[in-house]
């Protein structure tokens, strides 16, 4: 199969890094910003695929936790996005989240979100189809009004038991009374140690076990659904693109260059050039809500 031919894919962890390799090779160019030539590809494509990263968030004024946002206190958001942080210390890891929680929750979708939903509703009716497969752990591109969306990475705005499974939405603000104020990300902010028992709790008949957020920790296995489900529109997509991601973190920074090895279109979408820029067909630069709404714009050949 396409995308469990690479271990990493296949074992579904979730890795940061800029080292480790994609096959199969793939020659490497210099990508188009031909802006028309894409067109005439978005005009003929029946399946499009788009992946989004944390640059898309950033457009609705989320930090994306790369350069001046990089660390929450004095810490990499690494370190606390792991299980074994949140083991040592979930009074910690729950302050980060709740910093990240209350952030969103007061977001509303950008350009992009809504230029995404947008194009999913009208091919719809022509019989295409988009799918969003994002690493966000917001709900942005929900609230946009995007149907098929595979959240690869979870959902700030879920929590899962520790003891039942239980996973349920959850959108009080804050969480629990104990994190009310907490989790300013002040360089010299004191952790609140708040007690265990204090923390979010299941509220499932006669369980009441500890909550954690219902995310891909770093080093956690991604959830093997979403995965077949992203493997499928990886084989079927006909058209793809990579919008506002820096492709490091795996497996997520494989799937373009997955798709670009079966000969199909790819197009970047980001500030900057990427470590797989060069493997795409198509690359355009700049904030992805200026660049990405026109590219998805009703094609001359639609029939409206």
């Amino acid at each position: 199969m396409l995308l469990k031919s690479r271990a990493v894919f296949s074992l579904g962890l979730r890795m940061c890094s800029t080292h480790v390799t994609t096959g199969p090779v793939i020659e490497p160019g210099r990508p188009s910003s031909d802006m028309s030539e894409f067109r005439k590809a978005f005009a003929k494509a029946k399946n499009i695929a788009i992946i989004t990263g944390a640059g898309v968030s950033a457009e609705s004024g989320v930090p994306t936790f790369r350069g001046e946002h990089e660390k929450w206190r004095k810490w990499h958001s690494q370190d606390l996005a792991s299980p074994e942080a949140f083991s040592r210390n979930p009074s910690r890891v729950w302050e980060f989240y709740h910093y990240r929680r209350e952030l969103v929750l007061d977001k509303k979708p950008s350009a992009v979100h809504l230029a995404i939903a947008e194009c999913e509703a009208r091919l719809k009716k022509q019989g295409r189809s988009v799918v969003v497969i994002t690493q966000c752990q917001d709900d942005l591109h929900r609230q946009a009004g995007s149907k098929h969306v595979l959240k690869i990475h979870g959902s700030l705005l879920e929590t899962r038991c520790m003891s039942c499974g239980q996973v349920t939405v959850n959108k009080q603000s804050p969480i629990c009374a104990a994190l009310k104020s907490k989790g300013a990300p002040g360089a010299n902010v004191p952790d609140a140690e708040i007690p265990v028992d204090k923390l979010p709790r299941c509220e499932e008949r006669d369980c009441h076990g500890l909550l954690r957020p219902n995310v891909v920790f770093f080093g956690e296995t991604l959830d093997s659904h979403i995965l077949t489900n992203v493997e499928k529109e990886m084989e079927i997509c006909d058209l793809c693109l990579v919008v506002g991601t820096s492709s490091i973190v795996y497996p997520a920074a494989m799937f373009g260059p997955r798709v670009a090895a079966r000969g199909v279109p790819v197009a970047e979408f980001n500030m900057n050039t990427t470590p797989k820029t060069e493997y795409f067909m198509y690359h355009f630069q700049g904030p992805c809500g200026t660049t990405l709404p026109p590219a998805l714009a009703p094609h001359e050949s639609e029939e409206l």
